[in-house]
């Protein structure tokens, strides 16, 4: 009895890690080419020209964009994050940029403090902007979406301002 009990808690376990696995945070980077409410799906093309469909739920927060998904149409530049289970990506957040969005400025990497959450980053003009990472870019910042972004690399920072800090969202390599 106690044999089928091991075995019955290992194969359950098995099973809620290979789920786990699958709900991997992700984002990307492109244009809007469809926004259809009624299947709460969101098509968004990168820059190498492939398309990657998104589900949005309730959950989903949106920012640069007023009243929600309305702001979001046919040729809006967006940063979507997103989770993965199974054949199915999930919007977690889509950040507009823009007017009235994210703004965005490219540099290089002069320092980063993934636990402190602060990137500095020097731009074309020898100015040096240090950014707050919001929780999201800073967990995102150790994992394969920031990948190889330590000091001297080339990026372009998506961020915001509030009550006059830079805010970064989201930081990609050029």
């Amino acid at each position: 009895m106690t044999n089928k009990l091991i075995r019955a808690m290992l194969v359950l376990s098995l099973v809620s890690v290979a789920f786990a696995a699958d709900d991997v945070a992700s984002a990307v980077h492109g244009v809007v080419q469809k926004v259809d409410s009624g299947s709460h799906t969101l098509v968004v093309k990168t820059a190498d020209g492939s398309e990657r469909t998104l589900h949005f739920v309730g959950t989903t927060a949106v920012h640069g964009a007023k009243g929600s998904w309305r702001g979001i149409t046919k040729g809006t530049e967006v940063v979507a994050h997103y989770t993965t289970r199974g054949a199915e990506d999930t919007a977690v957040e889509v950040d507009r940029i823009g007017k009235d969005g994210l703004k965005a400025t490219k540099g290089t990497i002069s320092g980063i403090d993934r636990g402190g959450k602060t990137l500095a980053v020097k731009s074309a003009d020898g100015t040096e902007k240090t950014f707050h990472l919001t929780d999201r870019a800073a967990t995102d910042a150790g994992k394969d979406m920031a990948e190889g972004t330590e000091k001297g690399t080339k990026v372009t920072v998506y961020y915001t301002e509030e009550s006059g800090k830079k805010i970064a969202h989201f930081f990609e390599k050029v």
